[in-house]
C-alpha cells in the first residue's frame, strides 16, 4: 500500500510498506518530488531491489565485523580478512555510515595502501575483502549498489621469483642442525609447501615407488587441515630425497609425523621458522621455505618439463597459475622455434660445418 497526503502544514508525505510489512514515509515540499520518491521505491519492491532507507547508517566497521563473524573459511583465509579489515579497511573506512561509502573513498584506500610500499598483491586482497564486504551489504540490501565498482588497482608486473642457486640451497642444508637437514633436501626435492611438509607422516612416504602423498597440511596453529587445493596428489622424489628420508628416520625413527622434535612432537611451523631464520643468516643467503619449491620447479622447467606436469607437481589449481609464477623460466617462442628448426635441419648442419673445416 502506497499513498500520498498533504498535511495541514502544507508538507506532502508520501508513504508504502516494503515486503515484510514495514512502514517508510517522507516528506516533501513539493507532490511531484513525493510521486518521484514513491514511484522509485515502489518500482525497487517490484524488481526485488528495495532497499531499507534507514538500514545505510550502520556503521561500515559494525557490519564488517558482523560479516567477518559468519564466514565460513579456511585458518588461512580468516587470517588473511582478519588482516585486510583490522589493520586496513575499518581504520580507513569504518567511522563511515555504510551507506555513505562512495566510490572515491575506496579509492582513496587504494591509494594509502600503495604509499604503505605493500606489493600490488596485496593490495589486490585487501581490496578484494572490502569489495566481499560492500556486495554482502548490497545481498543484505543495505545499500542499493556496491562503491566498489571502476576501481583502479596497482598493476602487478610480475615480478619474477628468486631461484635459488643449487649452492645456496646447499649451504643453507649445512647451516642446519644435521636433524633438519632432510627437510631441505625435501622441500627442494619435492616443491611441497612447508605446511605440506611439517603435515606429512611416516606413512605418506613409499620408498619403494619414490613417491610421497600430500593430501593435508599443518597450518602456523599446529592444527592439520586440508591442502590448499583441497585435493590429494601423489609427487615422485628422486633417490636424493628418498635416501636422505630414510637415513633420518634411521637416526631419528617416528610412527608417527615424518619430522619430529627432540620428544616427539611433530614439528611446528614457529620452531622450523626460527631453525630457517638461523641457517640463512649464518649462510648469508636469503631464502624462505618457498624458495626451494621455485628451485624444484626450475630444476622441472630447465629439464624440459610441461606447463601440465609442472602444475600437478605442484599441486597447483590450474596451469594459468602455474603460468604467472613461472612464465618467465619456461623457454621463450623464439628459442622453442630456433631449437625445432636447429633439430629439423639437423643433416645440414653436418654439411655446414665438414665444408667449413675444408676451408
Amino acid at each position: 500500500m502506497a499513498s500520498i497526503k498533504k498535511r495541514p502544514d502544507g508538507v506532502w508525505r508520501a508513504r508504502y510498506r516494503d515486503d515484510s510489512g514495514k512502514e517508510h514515509a517522507r516528506h516533501f515540499k513539493r507532490k511531484v518530488d513525493a510521486r518521484r520518491w514513491l514511484d522509485q521505491q515502489t518500482a525497487a519492491l517490484v524488481r526485488g531491489d528495495h532497499v531499507d532507507p534507514k538500514a545505510g547508517r550502520t556503521s561500515v566497521k559494525t557490519y564488517a565485523e558482523q560479516w567477518q563473524q559468519i564466514q565460513v573459511s579456511s585458518a588461512g583465509t580468516k587470517r588473511i580478512v582478519d588482516n585486510a579489515l583490522r589493520l586496513h579497511v575499518i581504520p580507513e573506512l569504518g567511522h563511515h555510515r555504510i551507506a555513505a561509502v562512495r566510490r572515491s573513498h575506496v579509492q582513496a584506500l587504494v591509494k594509502g595502501l600503495e604509499a604503505k610500499d605493500l606489493s600490488a598483491g596485496s593490495v589486490r586482497n585487501i581490496y578484494e575483502v572490502a569489495a566481499q564486504v560492500f556486495a554482502s551489504a548490497v545481498d543484505d540490501r543495505l545499500i542499493a549498489q556496491s562503491p566498489c565498482r571502476r576501481i583502479t588497482l596497482p598493476r602487478n608486473d610480475g615480478v619474477e621469483v628468486d631461484v635459488p642457486t643449487v649452492e645456496e640451497v646447499q649451504a643453507v642444508r649445512l647451516a642446519l642442525p644435521e636433524r633438519w637437514r632432510p627437510i631441505i633436501t625435501t622441500l627442494a626435492g619435492s616443491g611441497l609447501r612447508i605446511g605440506e611438509l611439517l603435515g606429512l607422516q611416516v606413512e605418506d612416504v613409499d620408498f619403494l615407488r619414490r613417491s610421497v602423498r600430500v593430501d593435508k597440511q599443518r597450518l602456523q596453529s599446529g592444527l592439520i587441515a586440508p591442502t590448499k587445493s583441497r585435493a590429494t596428489r601423489t609427487v615422485p622424489v628422486g633417490q636424493v630425497v628418498i635416501d636422505a628420508l630414510a637415513a633420518h628416520l634411521a637416526a631419528h625413527p617416528s610412527d608417527d609425523a615424518l619430522f619430529a622434535d627432540e620428544v616427539g612432537e611433530p614439528l611446528r611451523y614457529g620452531r622450523w621458522k626460527k631453525l630457517l631464520q638461523d641457517a640463512t643468516e649464518a649462510a648469508g643467503v636469503a631464502v624462505t621455505s618457498h624458495s626451494f619449491r621455485h628451485f624444484a620447479a626450475s630444476a622441472l622447467i630447465s629439464g624440459g618439463a610441461s606447463v601440465k606436469q609442472v602444475q600437478v607437481f605442484l599441486g597447483h589449481s590450474s596451469a594459468v597459475i602455474t603460468l604467472r609464477t613461472y612464465a618467465h623460466l619456461f623457454p621463450g617462442d623464439e628459442d622453442r622455434t630456433r631449437n625445432v628448426l636447429d633439430a629439423a635441419l639437423g643433416p645440414i648442419a653436418d654439411c655446414v660445418r665438414t665444408e667449413a673445416a675444408s676451408k
